[in-house]
């Protein structure tokens, strides 16, 4: 992955520490800024290009769960050369997440935040509680993200099938 895999643990060690201490979104920016840097790999880190990059990594994502039908939690049945390489695909798809927005200038972890508290607005606890309906479904007149062309983007594959005639 052009200037994303940054080779060693997160704690500087090699790799074998996953697992020891938290980390934040904050250490992981600035080891990517660090590992394009010191290769000079930044003229290449575009929005659009880390963008599609992402892309890219989610459809490797995707194909580890490809024609394995539903997973169930903790993944039992995986061997742990599966669950390694589900985890470096995950690495990817972050890495290149928290690249992106440090790129386009935005606090991911904020973004973050305040993207749960409207979803806990859009959908109240009391009234959707083990449900997977739209939010839609619960308040049609509410909008409370503030933008006009708001959708949540955590729906069912069957309900945005169902909403896929432009509803």
């Amino acid at each position: 992955m052009n200037g994303v895999e940054v080779g060693e643990g997160v704690n500087g060690g090699g790799g074998g520490e996953a697992g020891t201490a938290a980390v934040g979104l904050d250490v992981l920016r600035k080891r990517m800024a660090d590992f394009a840097r010191e290769r000079d790999w930044e003229q290449f880190h575009s929005p659009r290009n880390l963008l599609l990059a992402l892309v890219g990594e989610v459809g490797e994502l995707s194909e580890i769960f490809q024609w394995k039908g539903e997973v169930p939690k903790g993944l039992p049945g995986w061997d742990e050369a599966e669950k390694l390489h589900l985890g470096e695909e995950l690495a990817d798809v972050l890495l290149y997440l928290v690249r992106l927005s440090d790129m386009c200038g935005v606090d991911l972890g904020k973004a973050a935040l305040r993207k749960l508290e409207i979803n806990a607005r859009k959908y109240p606890a009391g009234q959707c509680k083990g449900s997977s309906k739209k939010h839609t479904y619960y308040n049609n007149s509410c909008n409370v993200s503030g933008n006009d062309n708001a959708t949540n983007h955590l729906t069912s594959n069957a309900e945005h099938n169902n909403n896929s005639n432009g509803v």
